[in-house]
């Protein structure tokens, strides 16, 4: 007979449970808070350094960066914790051909820097820098988050390739990484057998190689090179040469995402079949709650099993780190443009307290969508979030980029072509957007009913025909109407950069008129009578400002942290033009064109190699 007091048996953890270790060791739990702390130190150092209660002061960056900096922050603004999970779960999902876009963008942050960039310094562009955190508030921390995901990453990149054989063992044991409980008479779950080669059949595969290089381009242009998060890290630069040396820094440093990323991804597939590599939707659901696929947990889940207590904790801080410094350049970007030239549009008398109040809203307004969209991430691409970041870009960017061309390339470009392809490419791309969201991917062991137009035209092709329409319908309206004047293009285009500077005549202030009366004796006393109330009315103004009643501590502690101080208040003040001037050192400029070409050959050798 057992004994009833006998010690209870310890609950055995379910092997498909994706992470069951849910706790933290104390161990994690003491980096994780330490980590935090360390960065509301900073926040609060800078919170008291910088004067947030104005729109220069919150709106405005400096332009002194250097190129290490300005490629730091490129890199950083770019790579975020939904590139560690995305391009992760799409390599274990499908293979190295998400690096494609990658290794796009080396070539694209390079032209932004030699092509783009001289055009507006050139057209003197005045850019509000909506993430005052590069030199304020989050430069310790973008960085350090971006140093610390990369040593860590490292680590267990190193760990992860040892476990399996290094990259033999990986071509070996991915293609056998089935989960158990796969259907054999089913070939979902099966790996790629084009997994390890980026460019892949133009009809049949996942990135077609002719999309790859056509209609990834456009999209990818846009983000690189026209972008508000992006090219005021390069318009921040003390001087063309460190522009062109963050630009450098960043391609370099955009190579490491295929050994980060995509092989760690692959390799957590082999690792963990049977979470990763799930194929029957009941058990993703189980697995992730997330019944089109688990591939992205390969990260995640890479992380929490190979790496010791301690290093877990650091890696989740330096992970929410990164989320909340790529959700803070967004966010803030967002709000700069809404406030600074749609509001700054309807209320061009708005005072600066209402424009950092309409700033703060419009964040919260976007932070609620993102929320309530989060349902819709799950549901497409198969559960990719990566590759669902992609469709969306090429149904909306294409339009936009196109324009954008051909204002800096074509002096024929007017606004009434680029309206109107604006207009036509969104129009398209918002139709083939909803027709993606009503008419879902089915999973794999299902028929595929949806429309032609969805179904057998892929999104880098959509995009390829979105970016011609576009084109077409901008160069004909332009064409047939009548075009920009030469004060209009003067070095706002690539064939106009160095154009003359034309100074505007400043128009002189009205003086006030002396009291006396003309011959007529009307005008000039109703003049008069017109300004002395005028004097009269902003000196009641001025007076009224004087007796602001005194606010109670809390209320001045709320407005602190919301920057919404009003002591110390300066005028509003007009952005400076940030780096003013083409010219280089000779050398200098010389030493920058070779690692140019050093870097674009190391580009194409990778893409030959993988290709």
């Amino acid at each position: 007979m057992e004994s009833s007091s006998s010690s209870p048996q310890t609950p055995q953890s379910d092997p498909l449970e994706a992470f069951p270790q849910r706790s933290l060791e104390p161990g994690d739990i003491a980096v994780l808070v330490l980590y935090f702390i360390f960065v509301l130190a900073v926040g609060l150092w800078s919170t008291v350094k910088t004067k947030r209660d104005t729109v220069k002061g919150y709106f405005l960056a400096g332009a002194d960066m250097v190129w290490w900096p300005v490629g730091a922050s490129l890199f950083a603004s770019n790579v975020g914790s939904g590139h560690f999970v995305g391009l992760a779960g799409s390599g274990a999902a499908t293979g190295i051909s998400v690096t494609a876009y990658e290794l796009s963008g080396l070539f694209l942050v390079l032209m932004l820097a030699w092509i783009f960039l001289p055009i507006y310094i050139a057209g003197q562009v005045d850019m509000y820098a909506g993430a005052i955190f590069i030199q304020q508030s989050l430069h310790l921390d973008l960085y350090m988050a971006i140093v610390g995901l990369l040593a860590i990453t490292a680590l267990y990149t190193i760990a992860g390739f040892a476990a399996i054989g290094g990259m033999e063992g990986l071509k070996e044991k991915y293609f056998l990484a089935l989960a158990s409980n796969r259907s054999e008479n089913s070939s979902c779950g099966l790996p790629r057998e084009d997994a390890f080669h980026i460019f892949r059949d133009p009809l049949t595969s996942d990135l077609p190689w002719p999309g790859i290089i056509f209609g990834m381009s456009i999209p990818s242009l846009w983000y690189w090179c026209t972008d508000q998060v992006i090219v005021q890290r390069s318009l921040a630069a003390k001087n063309m040469s460190h522009a062109k040396g963050g630009s450098l820094m960043a391609a370099y440093l955009k190579v490491l995402p295929l050994f980060i990323m995509v092989f760690p991804g692959m390799v957590s597939r082999v690792l963990f079949p049977d979470q990763v590599a799930c194929a029957d939707p009941e058990t993703c659901l189980k697995v992730c709650s997330n019944p089109s696929g688990c591939s992205d947990i390969a990260y995640p889940k890479l992380v929490l099993e190979l790496l010791p207590t301690g290093l877990r904790g650091l890696m989740m801080a330096v992970m929410v780190a990164a989320l909340m410094s790529s959700l803070t350049s967004i966010f803030n970007s967002a709000s700069t443009i809404f406030t600074m030239d749609l509001w700054n549009y309807i209320r061009p008398r708005a005072s600066e307290k209402e424009l950092m109040i309409v700033g703060r809203a419009f964040v919260l307004l976007l932070v609620l969508v993102s929320i309530a969209w989060i349902p819709v991430v799950q549901a497409s691409q198969g559960g990719q979030l990566f590759i669902y970041i992609q469709s969306i870009s090429s149904y909306l960017q294409p339009p936009v980029a196109v324009v954008f061309i051909m204002g800096c390339f074509w002096k024929r470009t007017n606004e009434k072509g680029a309206f109107s392809g604006l207009i036509l490419g969104l129009l398209l791309g918002l139709i083939r957007m909803v027709l993606d969201f009503v008419y879902v991917q089915p999973r794999c062991d299902q028929p595929d009913d949806r429309p032609s137009v969805v179904k057998d035209i892929h999104y880098l092709y959509f995009s390829m025909i979105l970016s011609a329409v576009t084109l077409i319908t901008v160069s004909t309206v332009s064409w047939f109407t009548e075009p920009p004047s030469k004060e209009m293009v003067s070095r706002l285009t690539w064939f106009t950069r160095h154009d003359p500077i034309v100074q505007k005549e400043q128009v002189p202030p009205a003086t006030p008129l002396p009291l006396t009366i003309s011959q007529n004796g009307t005008p000039e006393a109703s003049v008069t009578n017109i300004q002395l109330e005028i004097v009269q009315e902003n000196i009641s103004q001025c007076h009224s400002c004087d007796t602001t009643p005194k606010r109670s501590k809390v209320v001045r502690a709320i407005l602190w942290l919301c920057g919404m101080d009003s002591s110390g208040k300066e005028p509003p003040s007009k952005a400076e033009p940030v780096i003013v001037s083409l010219e280089e050192n000779p050398l200098v400029k010389t030493l920058l064109d070779i690692n140019l070409i050093i870097c674009i050959s190391c580009s194409i050798f990778l893409w030959g190699y993988f290709a």
